[in-house]
């Protein structure tokens, strides 16, 4: 009895691990700009999602019944394709989204008359299904961590993996919880005046290796603007500008796993000992 209970539990798991997350995003009559509301709901949404590990996005566009179906297909479309523009410009791998269709209009079901504004409503839309992988990767980690600068155990060639330093996608600046972290790493450092280093920022969910698109300065070199923003912030706090560089990995070293995981930065130790 016990045995069928644990496989039960065990099945169970299993439909939830892999279990699709939906969201939908609604439009007004005739538009495919996205409504200040829901594009807050999106955004919202898109921080629910950074710590699953994606297998693939679809992205589907539908229209209410009116108009002709050559224009509701391009309607349809066009809202598909700002859906799609929206999770690239914020760092979701272009990659991972399979489907950006437009399916044309949806066919007005009438219950009760007063219900066709409603009905058509709910029937501008763009359904974005997300699929995790299953079973989830484990991280490839291959860093010390920030416990290790205290323990003095560095030689050169060691990388330091700055956990929880988390940026907010698509910039180069902290999200606010981070800017404590990076406090206690400023100390650290300035105590620890015989570590040599160079920063390394690193993005994600680019095309290839390319860097990915800073939405301050829409310039593409957002992996750069990073280790520089941390470099910046150390010097502030008195740690000494001859102890650091500061480069951009692009998006060379992915890491797999969940999105926000390549969103990070590293130190490369170039040196121990005054």
């Amino acid at each position: 009895m016990k045995r069928l209970f644990f496989l039960a539990l065990f099945c169970f798991q299993l439909v939830i691990s892999q279990t699709e997350i939906k969201h939908i995003v609604y439009f007004e009559t005739d538009k495919y700009s996205i409504p200040e509301t829901e594009m807050y709901r999106l955004l919202l949404f898109l921080d629910d999602i950074e710590s699953v590990d994606i297998n693939k996005i679809s992205i589907y566009g539908f229209c209410d019944d009116r108009g002709s179906h050559s224009y509701n297909m391009v309607l349809s479309q066009n809202r598909a394709n700002v859906i799609k523009e929206v999770l690239t410009n914020n760092e979701f791998d272009e990659s991972l989204i399979t489907n950006t269709d437009g399916k044309g209009e949806l066919l007005l079901r009438i219950i009760k008359e007063n219900d066709v504004k409603r009905i058509r409503g709910l029937n501008r839309k763009v359904e974005i299904i997300v699929s995790p992988v299953f079973p989830a990767r484990e991280n490839n980690f291959d860093s010390k961590n920030l416990e290790t600068i205290l323990s003095g155990d560095l030689k050169v060639g060691d990388k330091i993996l700055l956990e929880n330093l988390l940026f907010e996608r698509g910039y180069s600046y902290l999200i606010p919880e981070s800017r404590v972290i990076l406090n206690k790493i400023a100390s650290i450092l300035v105590k620890r005046s015989d570590i040599y280093f160079t920063i390394e920022g690193h993005v994600c969910c680019t095309s290839g290796e390319r860097d990915a698109i800073d939405g301050k300065t829409k310039k593409r070199n957002l992996s750069y603007a990073r280790a520089k923003y941390i470099y910046d912030y150390l010097a502030s706090k008195g740690v000494s500008r001859h102890r650091m560089k500061y480069i951009g990995m692009k998006r060379k070293f992915p890491l797999g796993g969940p999105q926000r995981l390549d969103r990070r930065v590293e130190f490369l130790v170039t040196k121990v000992g005054h």
